[in-house]
């Protein structure tokens, strides 16, 4: 059970629950179906395109002391120093089947192995990097508290800012700096709004928005009706 549950076991880590799994793990089942299809022909014109590795791999954490390695299709020409948040200078290295990747979201597809696995929800704060979770540990011992997901209220508020705010960085220095003082602390205050917050009417919100987003192409930010 300690494995369907996802368990981390950590001290402080609130196992999931168990609704919210059971609804994580059938709905991934459910969209695989259709599902593997479309990724198994993502896969392939990624490797005659790219080349490999058809995949992208990142270290990311699930608690503030268990990490995993999230899945995504990669989108991006590989550099051996890369590292950090993804701004303006990193621009000219995303290929151009990526840039279609990335705006219809396909490249998170492979997240639904990882929240099969139990180490990502479907909706959740979005997974850090260890250094972030080091940096801000108290913080991230009650946003951690839920298992990170493929999207999330901090997502869907202030991703459109985030974006801007990145494509003026021109060096990994200036990207670092700008993610560090402002795009980080401003989606941890969502996130522990999230957490304080957080129940099935809420995730399924957050759902439907990130939906219609990647859909209907409705890209604006959401206002929530009834709550303060």
């Amino acid at each position: 059970m300690a494995w369907f549950l996802g368990e981390a076991g950590a001290p402080g880590v609130e196992p999931m629950p168990v609704g919210k799994r059971i609804f994580d793990f059938s709905f991934a089942l459910l969209l695989l179906i259709p599902l593997s299809v479309v990724m198994c022909a993502v896969a392939l014109i990624l490797l005659l395109l790219q080349g490999r590795p058809i995949f992208y791999t990142a270290h990311r954490m699930r608690s503030p002391s268990e990490s995993f390695t999230q899945l995504k299709f990669r989108t991006m020409l590989q550099d051996e120093g890369d590292f950090g948040a993804t701004g303006a200078h990193k621009h000219w290295r995303i290929t151009p089947v990526g840039h279609f990747l990335r705006k219809t979201r396909i490249d998170e597809l492979p997240q639904l192995f990882n929240i099969l696995r139990g180490d990502m929800s479907f909706v959740g704060p979005r997974p850090p990097l260890r250094e972030y979770v080091e940096r801000f540990p108290s913080v991230y011992t009650q946003v951690l508290k839920s298992r990170p997901g493929v999207t999330g209220l901090a997502t869907l508020i202030y991703h459109r800012h985030e974006d801007r705010i990145m494509s003026r960085c021109k060096s990994a220095e200036a990207t670092e700096i700008a993610y560090y003082r402002r795009c980080l602390p401003a989606k941890l205050k969502i996130d522990l709004i999230y957490q304080r917050h957080r129940d099935v009417r809420l995730d399924l919100w957050i759902l439907w928005n990130t939906l219609k987003i990647v859909f209907v192409r409705k890209d604006e930010r959401p206002r929530r009706r009834g709550r303060n």
